[in-house]
């Protein structure tokens, strides 16, 4: 029996070989949620980036789908619930992103402390801001970690390696844990108190959703930086706008919006804002290694495997 599988945002050259040796591929970059609904029941397995929306009626349209496959992290963009309902098994690509996620926040962490894209534009339009861009050192501030799996451990583990102290807040982990991977166990609130900067790294969910809100923001330190390469939806964006406006939050750096794109938007352009569309996953090496996990994973999950990273 050949399987069929759906590409519906583009995989990775070495990703469709492996499926190619094993089913027949169909790949559809771009194609529309209507389209979708018309050939999904023609499929065994369908691949998705972030950009397609598996919802209830794709399951219902799609009589033959055994496996969906999330070319990454976040499985938001996939109806749990309805896979369940279908039999369908959820499968994604966790660690293939790990470190170019973690190196992003890196980058926002640098990019907000010294101003750099601030510095950048200047130049650029051939003004010598010198005077006006005094940053700060990452070198002995506080990092608080809201978040501490693979992503928050190794963006912890390089912000330690430039001085930095690691606190993290993770209710999945036992205090042991988050001290075995490196960083002091506290309470959310003690976070907020203590962090010079706050890094997210938690996927969204009824728990995570606002996490950081209005009331966060007071408890936390005046002129506190915040990062978020995770998901939107996690920090209340009309409460960051208002943070930012009153200085209590001197800057931020944002890879992803509740709503992506965000248009215009507040937020994206505020001075102090550094802002990224969704690229945290985007380099060369991750993508290829996402292609090569996901693949090998929708493969094992059509044939009853053992399976790695099975999320529904």
């Amino acid at each position: 029996m050949t399987w069929k599988v759906l590409l519906t945002d583009g995989l990775e050259e070495n990703g469709k070989e492996i499926l190619r040796a094993k089913a027949q591929v169909t790949d559809q970059p771009g194609i529309t949620a209507e389209e979708l609904l018309k050939v999904a029941g023609e499929y065994d397995a369908i691949i998705v980036r972030g950009r397609t929306k598996v919802i209830p009626a794709v399951f219902d349209a799609a009589a033959n789908l055994k496996v969906v496959g999330r070319a990454g992290v976040g499985v938001d963009n996939i109806d749990l619930a309805a896979a369940k309902s279908h039999n369908v098994t959820v499968v994604n690509s966790p660690i293939a992103t790990t470190l170019a996620v973690a190196e992003l926040a890196i980058g926002l962490m640098f990019a907000v402390a010294r101003e750099i894209p601030r510095a950048d534009a200047g130049m650029k339009n051939t003004k010598w801001l010198k005077k006006e861009l005094e940053g700060i050192e990452l070198n002995g501030k506080t990092l608080g970690v809201i978040g501490f799996g693979r992503i928050g451990v190794a963006t912890a583990q390089r912000a330690a390696a430039m001085g930095m102290k690691i606190i993290a807040f993770d209710p999945q982990l036992s205090a042991s844990e988050i001290t075995s991977r490196g960083g002091e166990p506290v309470m959310l609130d003690d976070l907020f108190a203590r962090s010079d900067f706050i890094t997210l790294h938690t996927p969204l969910t009824n728990d995570t959703r606002g996490i950081i809100n209005a009331a966060s923001f007071a408890k936390m330190k005046d002129g506190v930086r915040i990062i978020c390469a995770a998901r939107g939806g996690v920090i209340d964006e009309a409460a960051l706008l208002d943070a930012l406006n009153s200085g209590k939050v001197a800057a931020a750096g944002l890879d992803v919006f509740a709503t992506e794109p965000p248009g215009e938007s507040a937020l994206a352009s505020h001075p102090r804002v550094v802002a990224t569309p969704h690229i945290g996953a985007q380099t060369v090496e991750a993508q290829v290694r996402a292609a090569a996990d996901i693949a090998t994973e929708v493969l094992a999950a059509l044939n009853g495997e053992t399976l790695r990273w099975r999320v529904a």
